[in-house]
């Protein structure tokens, strides 16, 4: 029996391809353009090639904040997706007390990110905040304005408290989704905690765990916001994340040229390392199910 198609269907996606082209290729294309040309002012452009590209390639400024990025993600992955996972693991599983965790665990992430930043701010000051002032009043010498250290713990545990929860939530979906029956079996073999977790709760949860990690390694490369607003990327150039460069870079200095080289290669960096995560996780698990 052959298959009938029908491509009108293609006219209701056609609201969306246009809200893209407007939205996103359109100033990609912009942005394409600005990279391989320089400007003298008057709206005057002439071409330059790949000078922009090279320059930013041999930046130390840019290899410097490109580090800072990469140590401020792995730690992210390493903390989050492991607590995550604990704290679905530990999650009531049915009645009220299922419905209460969730809604708990939803709240940070229905807040905007310059608020995060904003309550964060206020709450490690030394002088008003109350985790500065109790810190202070311990004896601990804490100001994330000018210790380096203290900068960093802040920002990571403010993404911590922040983000988790996303995680949580996506692993407890891949554990409701487990049926009894495998819990069952593992009992009748008496099979151990660890072993349930291994054999049968973590295989079930790849595939939300790879959307988690994909999400967090995304967003956490790109921070810009918190960071911002806590830290101003200080003290000196600490915090200072590619994002962060970036918008120095070309609102700060207006080098539109170098700016515009450096945010295509800083959304192919992200790309690529998304499409090899993604490959590989989707390669794991397949040879999983076989």
């Amino acid at each position: 029996m052959e298959k009938t198609v029908n491509h009108k269907a293609w006219f209701l996606v056609l609201p969306v391809l246009v809200l893209v082209a407007f939205s996103a290729i359109i100033p990609l294309m912009t942005v394409v353009n600005y990279s391989v040309q320089d400007s003298f002012g008057q709206n005057q452009f002439f071409w330059a090639g790949l000078v922009w590209f090279e320059e930013i390639l041999t930046s130390e400024r840019m290899h410097n904040a490109l580090g800072r990025q990469a140590a401020f993600t792995a730690i992210i992955l390493a903390i989050q997706v492991p607590l995550g996972i604990f704290v679905a693991l530990n999650m009531p599983k049915k009645g009220f007390w299922a419905t209460f965790c969730l809604v708990l665990m939803s709240l940070p992430l229905l807040i905007p990110w310059n608020v995060v930043g904003t309550i964060w701010q206020i709450f490690g000051r030394v002088d008003i905040g109350l985790l500065g002032r109790t810190l202070d009043s311990l004896g601990i010498d804490y100001n994330y304005t000018q210790d380096a250290l203290d900068a960093w713990v802040t920002l990571i545990v403010m993404d911590v408290w922040h983000w988790t929860s996303l995680v949580a939530l996506l692993a407890f979906a891949g554990l409701k989704s487990i049926p009894d029956a495998y819990y069952q079996a593992a009992k009748i073999d008496q099979a151990s905690r660890w072993k349930v977790f291994w054999y049968i709760e973590l295989p079930k949860m790849r595939g939300v765990l790879t959307i988690a990690i994909l999400l967090r390694f995304m967003d956490s490369f790109k921070i810009y916001t918190e960071p911002f607003v806590v830290t101003g990327g200080g003290p000196g150039n600490a915090t200072t994340f590619l994002s962060i460069d970036l918008v120095k870079m070309a609102l700060g200095q207006f080098d539109l040229g170098p700016a515009a080289a450096f945010s295509i290669m800083y959304f192919l960096v992200i790309l690529a390392i998304s499409w090899v995560f993604y490959t590989v996780m989707t390669n794991l698990d397949k040879e999983g199910g076989q």
